[in-house]
């Protein structure tokens, strides 16, 4: 195929295209004939809560990589919007700089309702990069706060930002963000109370890092300066290094395969399952029936799935 071998070159147009085919489309058969030139790049996600400068964090952090002659792929994931269901943000404003960049490739996406902070959608346009020669990928979430957990099942590296302002310290200290962090930023480090949430932010660490092999550490920046950039690119090397050190990098990209087949099935089995569904003037009588208590939801949803694995056999 010509595209392939132009997607496989990283020509910026047909990486677009076909991420838009991907997207839009739902198009499987371009994802098959591209995986088996996947898994060689490294995925690194920041998420955390709403303004902490994440996206500020992933411009610098791009910057100090392209220093390295690294090709680098960007999926921003952004809120929806309710009237065209695209990304409210759009493309490239908030990297300008980094858009025309020849190593550099920006994506969009519209989170389109999901609550786990990544659109369905991010493992398969992060596989398009993957294939179109991309060293890194770098996944920036919606900043939804404590749902942003799903991250973790599509990076390699977890970075969590916060900053120094009330309320952060109280949202670290709860289980699910700081849980997925592998390294945490403390962005604007400027700012009054950045000592003392990082006092905290050790405090909070102090039980997890005897249990594990990594030593969480904690990066003070001001990502709008360059502050810490170094050495949070610096940081995020050394924990690629320990994953494939320790092994564990083979092992929970294995983990996270597990993860995704079992997400594509799950899928498929809703796509097909509205064939299957009793129709709508049939199940209307059966909800009013279910009202009523004459019939229990449980019941129905054993009888439609009975159904389905029986058409199944039969066929």
């Amino acid at each position: 195929m010509i595209f392939l071998k132009k997607l496989l070159k990283g020509e910026k147009r047909t990486v677009a295209q076909t991420i838009s085919v991907v997207e839009n489309e739902g198009d499987t058969k371009i994802l098959e004939n591209i995986f088996k030139y996947t898994g060689k790049a490294y995925h690194i996600g920041i998420t955390g809560p709403p303004g902490a400068g994440k996206s500020t964090l992933v411009n610098a952090i791009a910057k100090q990589l392209l220093e390295k002659n690294k090709k680098i792929g960007i999926i921003a994931v952004d809120p929806t919007s309710p009237f065209s269901g695209g990304a409210l943000l759009g493309d490239r404003v908030r990297m300008t700089d980094l858009a025309l960049k020849e190593n550099v490739f920006i994506r969009s996406m519209a989170s389109r309702g999901s609550l786990g902070g990544l659109a369905q959608k991010t493992k398969d346009v992060a596989l398009v990069l993957d294939a179109s020669g991309m060293d890194y990928i770098l996944i920036e979430t919606i900043g939804v706060g404590q749902v942003e957990l799903d991250i973790a099942q599509v990076c390699d590296t977890t970075v969590v930002a916060l900053v120094p302002e009330s309320g952060d310290s109280i949202q670290a200290m709860k289980a699910g963000l700081l849980e997925i962090a592998d390294v945490i930023v403390v962005n604007k480090g400027d700012r009054e109370g950045c000592d003392s949430l990082i006092m905290e932010l050790k405090f909070a660490l102090d039980l997890r890092q005897q249990k594990a092999g990594w030593h969480y550490p904690i990066v003070k920046t001001i990502a709008t300066e360059g502050v810490g950039i170094e050495e949070l690119v610096a940081t995020i090397q050394s924990h690629k290094e320990y994953l494939k050190r320790s092994g564990r990098f083979e092992k929970d990209r294995k983990e996270k395969l597990k993860l995704h087949i079992h997400e594509l099935i799950e899928e498929k089995i809703k796509s097909h399952l509205k064939e299957f569904v009793i129709k709508d003037d049939e199940l209307e009588k059966i909800i009013n029936r279910v009202y009523e208590r004459k019939l229990n939801p449980y019941h129905i949803a054993d009888e439609i799935t009975n159904k389905i694995f029986k058409v199944r056999e039969d066929v």
